[in-house]
């Protein structure tokens, strides 16, 4: 069974709805193939015999570190 990628209102800093066609097209193909790749790779750590839940965590552990590039120059 394949999750559904969440389909969220983004909003700009601040808090305008992002409202592009081609942005949100974008948003949504980039959070597909995050899934697909986060899948994958789990699939492969339990097939290693990797725990599941600590694999989990990784990935939560790894998306909270992640800083933009473009953040301070907005």
């Amino acid at each position: 069974m394949t999750a559904k990628v969440p389909q969220p209102v983004w909003r700009g800093p601040d808090g305008e709805i992002v409202a592009c066609v081609e942005k949100l097209k974008v948003l949504r193909e980039n959070l597909e193939e995050i899934r697909e790749t986060c899948q994958e790779a789990l699939d492969d750590a339990v097939l290693m015999g990797c725990d599941e839940k600590q694999f989990r965590q990784v990935l939560v552990d790894l998306v909270g570190a992640l800083k933009s590039e473009y953040a301070e120059s907005r």
